[in-house]
């Protein structure tokens, strides 16, 4: 199989923190800029899965690059540059502890909780009647706490101000730019011949402006469906094909793991690790446009993103 990178323990110049996320290795330079490196780790249902998926990484850093720069001129983000397929490096912002969950769908696990006869979710309240994938009549705002570690609950607007975590002046700001994310990523996936279902933003706060962090439109944050054969199959009662996370947690789910004590996660065989990278990179070529460059993926990935890392860090002082 093809090499992965699963962990890392680098020593740039001006270090002073190191942090590793379910998915993500960050690094704190100087205490005003972070670098953010995708590793190839793989994580459902707030568990990180025992093996790596080739080109993950890259697949997630260069999507995420592509929608921060398209969207940059209407959402502060906090992006300075990606020196590395599988870096990004930016600004360190004061994160919310919240992340702001947008569906145009009901698909996932909102579908879970409905059809179990759960009819408000996060303090909204839904319609009566809907069936798997059918599109709300709006878009729907809900929002989870961001857990250290565990699993991240659901929590209303109302609860989330109430209880401080973010201002109400915050908030209506996160909520206006969750939105207009949402309108962008949705255009930009139908000119793809693609449907952005749902999706996650986390945002901070950088000298009293509200700033987009993270990554954006990733299939580690969203789910994609097909525009084409979308309404047939919704009509027949049938699943969509899709691109996104989404069949990781179906192929678990099915195999016997939701991420609950006692459960113990399948084998995961290099051939279906290959099966998710082909995933992974087919949704990169679809909502990119561009051809997926495995060349990136070299002998020695820790190496290529050191170097690479220390030269920028290097060259902007």
């Amino acid at each position: 199989m093809q090499q992965t990178l699963t962990f890392t323990d680098f020593k740039f110049p001006g270090q002073q923190n190191l942090y590793h996320g379910k998915v993500r290795d960050v690094y704190d330079i100087d205490g005003t800029t972070l670098v953010m490196v995708a590793t190839d780790r793989i994580s459902a249902f707030d568990v990180v899965l025992p093996k790596g998926i080739p080109f993950k990484g890259q697949v997630l850093n260069q999507i995420a690059a592509y929608f921060l720069d398209a969207t940059a001129d209407e959402i502060p983000n906090w992006k300075l540059a990606a020196p590395d397929p599988m870096v990004t490096v930016g600004k360190k912002c004061e994160g919310f502890r919240v992340e702001m969950i947008i569906r145009g769908y009901l698909t996932g696990s909102a579908w879970r909780e409905y059809a179990a006869g759960t009819r408000e979710i996060c303090g909204v309240k839904l319609p009566e009647g809907m069936r798997e994938n059918e599109k709300f009549p709006e878009p729907i705002i809900t929002p989870t706490t961001k857990a250290e570690a565990g699993h991240d609950m659901n929590i209303s607007r109302e609860e989330i101000i109430a209880q401080g975590i973010v201002s109400a002046e915050d908030y209506e700001v996160m909520e206006r730019y969750t939105r207009r994310l949402f309108e962008i990523g949705t255009r930009m996936a139908a000119e793809k011949g693609l449907i952005l279902v749902d999706t996650k933003y986390e945002f901070g706060k950088l000298e009293d402006k509200v700033i987009l962090i993270d990554e954006i439109h990733t299939p580690d944050s969203s789910r994609y469906f097909y525009a084409d054969g979308y309404e047939e199959r919704f009509a027949k009662g049938e699943p969509q094909k899709q691109l996104s996370k989404e069949f990781v947690r179906q192929w678990l789910i099915e195999n016997g793991f939701m991420g609950k004590e006692g459960q113990q996660v399948p084998e995961m065989t290099d051939a279906y690790c290959e099966s998710v990278s082909d995933r992974y990179i087919e949704l990169y070529e679809h909502i990119t446009g561009e051809k997926f460059d495995r060349d990136a993926e070299t002998a020695d990935i820790a190496s290529r993103i050191e170097k690479s890392v220390t030269a920028w860090l290097e060259a902007r002082k």
